[in-house]
């Protein structure tokens, strides 16, 4: 079962809370999957897109189908508003393929790499060339004319097809949103980072929530786990009280 107590979730949201992005995404990972009963390494050889997946499903039990989305015109700057939802989103993305391996064959080359997993990317990100660290990670055999080739040494026009099969592979590894600009009329293309996305809707509720329990706490000298045991209506109710006196 998805982790969607309050208790719980403030937990995630202190551990997360001095982790780098990385770790945060890790983290919600781990809420998503209670499954694999904390499995940090069955999670990071996951595919990409499967993660994606997850965390939109994760964010669907904790904060609902409707996603706010605020993002600028990259055109005239112009501040867009508009909503997204997290279930269709969740549906399409599990519901995409996905192949483990994929083969390439480009004008004397002939290339044999997998899908990148979460700890590909986590690791390529680190290096000072994320493209070539991938690469090294993710390309199994490539071979030119019969000649084995080392992947580093893979032509630009070749990397692209590489991509491009990959994102054909598994297209729920990049989210990315086309918004047509009310006002100029151009659109705007920016990738959805789930992961982002999600960490800072669950901060600033875990923030709210504190401060809910400060206010409770003052008010009628309950404990942190009394407070949080009641029922987000209940909560807010006794707050009403509260602001009337």
């Amino acid at each position: 079962m998805v982790m969607t107590g309050a208790a719980d979730c403030l937990a995630a949201w202190e551990a997360g809370a001095g982790r780098a992005p990385a770790g945060r995404a890790l983290l919600l990972h781990h809420a998503a999957r209670p499954d694999l009963a904390g499995d940090t390494q069955a999670l990071l050889a996951l595919p990409v897109g499967e993660r994606e997946a997850d965390l939109f499903s994760l964010r669907r039990a904790l904060f609902g189908d409707r996603m706010q989305v605020r993002l600028a015109c990259r055109a005239c700057g112009e501040d867009m508003e508009f909503e997204l939802d997290a279930g269709e989103f969740a549906r399409s993305l599990a519901d995409s393929g996905r192949d483990p391996l994929v083969r390439v064959a480009e004008n004397g080359w002939e290339v044999e790499f997998r899908v990148p997993a979460v700890a590909d990317l986590t690791a390529a990100a680190r290096d000072a060339d994320p493209r070539r660290a991938l690469l090294a990670r993710c390309v199994v055999s490539a071979v030119r004319n019969g000649e084995p080739v080392p992947a580093y040494d893979l032509p630009a026009e070749v990397q692209r097809r590489i991509a491009e099969a990959a994102e054909a592979a598994d297209p729920a590894a990049d989210v990315a949103l086309n918004v047509a600009c009310p006002d100029c009329g151009e659109a705007t293309r920016a990738e959805l980072d789930i992961a982002s996305y999600l960490w800072t809707e669950l901060d600033a509720w875990a923030r709210d929530l504190l401060l809910d329990v400060h206010l409770l706490a003052t008010a009628y000298g309950w404990t942190e786990p009394e407070i949080l045991a009641l029922s987000p209506l209940r909560r807010r109710y006794y707050l009403e009280l509260c602001a009337d006196v």
